[in-house]
């Protein structure tokens, strides 16, 4: 296998692929989806590159991308990669704030943004921003404002750079482009402090592929991938690489809000994923079954306990299932396994990447039980993605997966996971002071605790966010959390406890589910803080949280819990753009109610 620097990439994949579809977007105007062809996804790459280079956008320069997922992203990184730029992401929802803060610690002279939200707020932040001269904007239907003389949209910046001049110099940096070269600065979500800048070379890039091409050898063109998470995030953003570089189409998804009626239309055979979109899946499933017939919930019943002895007992092992056994399972699987997947989109399936946040091992047997193609793992910014993640065959639930080939690991202090390799950071830009704190005589620090045994990584917690409850007990939150994140009646939770006397928990409850419930039972309300204070409604919450914690010590037990009449969001600041809590600010917006479980 050739692997090209990202300078070339795409070309070398038109040069192989030359009229084949590289991407698929959706117009939005009549609902069809678009083909590119490779040498359109080419030809567009070096025309944005031209551009750049009229620009007078210098080798190592930082350029910010702040945009949904789009084809005018791709466009963007490639020839960003193509003059020795650096493409720095920021999420589609960032606010003002946040893109002033990047574009200053970055240095950013050049901002593309995607639709008019991040117009608007980039135009605001530019006001703050003595370095950022010039927004280019990919939607051609974005009011400017009338005091903006200095923007422009990108097909009219394309082209400013299709002249002869442009395009040497661009096939000059091509050629001298070095996998030493800063590839990308990818910025933490900041669940504390402010968000870090990982740089990510290319040499980076390069082992990640090489490297995944050892463990995903099944990967091919004739693959379609659903571009589903943010390409700001790590996991999306290194999974459309390795795409691009072994020719599979990438389909892209701009409104993660369409996810479940775009990915019916593609139906994918890859799709890296977060774990929240599996755990819809299974509290969906579960409560079709249990809204079902008798008769048709001791079939589901029956196929779920079929697929679970076939797939841990028999095909986990490597192991031949007994002629009836084999039987029965194929026969969900065409039947029962087949329509569940089709409701979905996902009958087409073949490997779907997991990882971003813990899995609970229930949902993750459950999926495959039915036959989905799930592949979970763990990784992080500054490792390039991937750490780790489940073998076909040999897996064991509680952990996440098998290490990446060559990639080290030590489990050092307080359990904490340290990893070095090809794949590791070289450190935060502009922070040396966190480098000094990041890194161990060449180790990287990642702030998980683990453990390793016999070739198995095991995570246990975030060491930042694990708790000391008043009685010296430590306590793991998004353990305890975890337990709840697949009930059909709760959509989110956050365990309080740190120097406390007991656990509490603040919860979000699933509250289309729960209408439903309360008008079933004949529960009236005219508000939803009327409806949460309803007597029924909390027992139901209180008697599903005894069930899914049976399994918990004592003191790790939620014992008191308030039920919130709004979900925490990015705007609220209460999640980062990778949808974890901020603890801190989730702790201080709801002061009242985390004193008044603990008066008394």
């Amino acid at each position: 296998m050739v692997y090209y620097h990202y300078a070339e990439l795409v070309h070398r994949q038109a040069e192989k692929y030359g009229t084949h579809t590289a991407l698929k977007h959706k117009d939005e105007a009549t609902g069809k989806w678009l083909k590119i062809s490779w040498q359109s996804f080419s030809d567009k790459v070096m025309l944005t590159a031209e551009a750049m280079a009229e620009f007078g956008t210098e080798v190592q320069e930082n350029i910010g991308v702040y945009s949904q997922n789009m084809p005018q992203c791709l466009y963007t990184d490639f020839g960003a990669y193509a003059n020795r730029a650096v493409p720095i992401p920021l999420y589609a929802t960032s606010a003002p704030a946040q893109v002033e803060y990047i574009v200053k610690d970055a240095c950013i002279r050049t901002l593309f943004v995607g639709e008019q939200f991040q117009y608007n707020n980039a135009y605001i932040a530019q006001k703050n921003c003595p370095t950022l001269e010039r927004i280019i904007i990919f939607d051609p239907q974005v009011k400017l404002n009338p005091e903006d003389k200095t923007s422009v949209f990108f097909d009219d910046f394309l082209r400013l750079g299709d002249n002869a001049l442009a395009e040497s110099r661009v096939k000059v940096r091509i050629n001298e482009a070095k996998k030493d070269d800063l590839a990308t600065i990818i910025y933490t979500s900041g669940t504390t402090g402010e968000p870090k800048g990982v740089m990510l070379h290319h040499s980076n890039f390069l082992e990640a592929m090489r490297i995944h091409d050892v463990r995903l050898i099944s990967i091919t063109e004739k693959d379609t991938s659903m571009s589903f998470l943010p390409l700001t995030h790590i996991f999306e953003k290194a999974w459309s690489y390795y795409c691009i570089h072994r020719g599979t189409k990438l389909a892209i998804n701009k409104n993660p809000k369409d996810i479940q009626k775009t990915i019916k239309e593609i139906k994918p055979t890859v799709m890296c994923n977060v774990p929240r979109f599996w755990e819809k899946v299974y509290a969906g499933v579960n409560d079709k079954i249990s809204s079902s017939s008798p008769f048709m919930q001791s079939v589901f019943k029956d196929a779920i306990q079929t697929g679970t002895e076939y797939t841990f007992n028999y095909q986990r092992k490597g192991l031949k299932a007994p002629l009836c056994l084999s039987l029965k399972y194929k026969f969900y699987n065409r039947t029962i396994f087949n329509i569940l997947k089709t409701a979905l989109g996902i009958e087409k399936g073949r490997l779907f990447p997991c990882a971003g946040a813990p899995l609970s091992d229930d949902v993750n047997r459950f999926l495959r039980a039915v036959n989905i193609p799930i592949t979970y793992g763990y990784g992080l910014s500054e490792t390039t993605a991937t750490v780790s993640f489940f073998p076909e065959k040999g897996y064991e639930f509680g952990s996440i997966g098998i290490l990446m080939p060559d990639v080290e690991i030590k489990i050092g202090e307080n359990s904490e996971i340290l990893l070095r390799g090809k794949t590791v950071t070289a450190g935060y830009y502009k922070k040396p002071l966190e480098n000094e704190k990041s890194f161990i005589d060449g180790w990287f620090r990642t702030g998980d605790a683990g453990r390793y045994e016999n070739g198995v990584l095991y995570f246990t917690e975030r060491i930042k966010d694990l708790y000391k409850t008043s009685n010296g007990k430590y306590i793991a939150p998004q353990a305890i959390e975890l337990t709840l994140s697949g009930d059909k009646y709760i959509e989110q939770v956050a365990v309080i406890g740190d120097e406390r006397k007991f656990v509490s928990a603040l919860i979000v409850p699933n509250y289309p589910v729960i209408e439903a419930y309360a008008a079933k039972n004949g529960i009236t309300y005219s508000s939803r803080e009327e409806l949460i204070a309803n007597g029924d409604i909390i027992k139901l919450i209180e008697s599903r949280i005894e069930e899914l914690q049976k399994h918990l010590a004592s003191f790790e037990k939620i014992k008191r819990f308030s039920i919130l009449a709004k979900p925490f969001t990015m705007e609220s600041r209460e999640l980062t753009d990778t949808l974890k809590l901020r603890r801190k600010v989730i702790g201080a917006n709801y002061k009242e109610q985390i004193e008044a479980m603990y008066s008394f």
